[in-house]
């Protein structure tokens, strides 16, 4: 990219930042983006209510590849000092969506203008609401992917851990598998003074969150966290809770473990009430798939990452990560593969002071690119 080029991708960049939105609220956002795409003459479309889909026609009746980004922020008050931090109080791109979207949106730019060169058509996807509940399913719902005959789907994430410019590539299972969980325990109260005249509420969650921390572990070489992350119970030092409740988050390598843990977590809930007296309602809900990258895909991922970067810059991920990510629920449905960019950046995701480098962000619109590319030649 020119380096006027590379400028106007740091504005925009510095502009989605200053402005982020949570999930399902991305309306400026998505405003932002298809000025964008217009601009570009890329086909816009409407896909949920904060969700755009631009896509480009190079070859009528043509196959197309896909490209996502995620476009929400996260509830987090920056503390990075930049001079183009977020303008909304207690609202950050800490998890670098904005990095994600600016990316496309420049891959999108280069894509356009050689796009008599391109035999195959290009779909990019911008995502609402990955941190909550997810848009990658609504999108996939929506039919709109096989409307545009989408044969495959590729997609990034930003590593801080990464240096600035690297590719970061994993073979198989990439993002971890989860479910989430919302446990009430039921007791009867009485004073402290006569624990024998009820049933502590209190005690048996923690016993129950005890256990359920416990299931972190190695399982024939595939790991499972557990996390408890919000306990309340009581009110009174002097009183045996009636209630108690917590939330937590099991998170695995695949889901076949996923499913492993779900049981277990039943079990310690119904022992434990056998044990104290209490009863529970347990709310125990399937989250993210996992990423699970497709072989043929990775391969084309790497031989572009080995063309276009020096040898340092490309690092295969000996180990998947126990963060989650619905990118997972696209590769279900079609081949793909979901790469890292690094950014450089001492702090880690979902932290106030996450900053990426920026001379990453030319690289990272250029490696969408060189991928695209990499994909229309295999079909040739």
């Amino acid at each position: 990219m020119l380096d006027l080029e590379k400028a106007e991708l740091e504005a925009l960049y510095w502009e989605l930042h200053q402005h982020p939105e949570l999930g399902n609220q991305e309306y400026r956002t998505t405003e932002r983006i298809e000025k964008e795409l217009e601009k570009l003459g890329i086909q816009t479309y409407h896909v949920t209510e904060t969700g755009v889909i631009g896509y480009l026609e190079c070859k009528t009746g043509a196959e197309a590849v896909a490209f996502r980004a995620d476009i929400d922020a996260l509830p987090i008050a920056e503390e990075t000092g930049a001079s183009y931090a977020s303008k909304v109080p207690g609202i950050m791109h800490a998890c670098g969506h904005d990095f994600h979207t600016a990316a496309l949106l420049g891959a999108a730019r280069i894509l356009s203008s050689k796009k008599e060169q391109l035999t195959k058509n290009l779909v990019f996807i911008f995502q609402p609401d990955e941190e909550g509940d997810g848009g990658a399913q609504r999108i996939l719902e929506s039919g709109i992917l096989k409307k545009l005959q989408v044969k495959a789907v590729f997609g990034a994430h930003i590593n801080p851990a990464l240096p600035a410019g690297a590719i970061g590539i994993r073979y198989g299972r990439f993002y971890a598998s989860a479910c989430k969980f919302d446990v009430t325990v039921r007791g009867k109260g009485t004073h402290g003074a006569e624990p024998e005249k009820g049933t502590d509420a209190l005690y048996a969650a923690a016993r129950m969150c005890t256990e359920i921390k416990v299931l972190t572990g190695d399982y024939q070489g595939e790991r499972a966290v557990a996390t408890v992350g919000a306990f309340h119970g009581g009110n009174l030092r002097n009183i045996i809770s009636d209630h108690a409740d917590f939330l937590g988050i099991i998170r695995t390598d695949g889901p076949e473990l996923r499913a492993e843990m779900e049981e277990r977590l039943r079990e310690i809930i119904e022992r434990v009430n056998r044990e104290t007296g209490t009863t529970s309602d347990a709310k125990i809900v399937d989250g993210y798939v996992g990423v699970t990258n497709h072989h043929r895909e990775t391969e084309l991922v790497e031989e572009v990452a080995r063309k276009l970067l020096p040898p340092e810059k490309v690092i295969i991920e000996e180990e998947s990560t126990m963060t989650t990510e619905d990118f997972g629920f696209y590769l279900q449905k079609y081949p793909g593969c979901y790469y890292h960019i690094g950014v450089g950046s001492e702090y880690p995701l979902h932290n106030s002071r996450m900053c990426p480098d920026m001379d990453a962000l030319p690289m990272a619109a250029k490696f969408h690119v060189a991928v695209a590319e990499a994909w229309m030649h295999c079909l040739e």
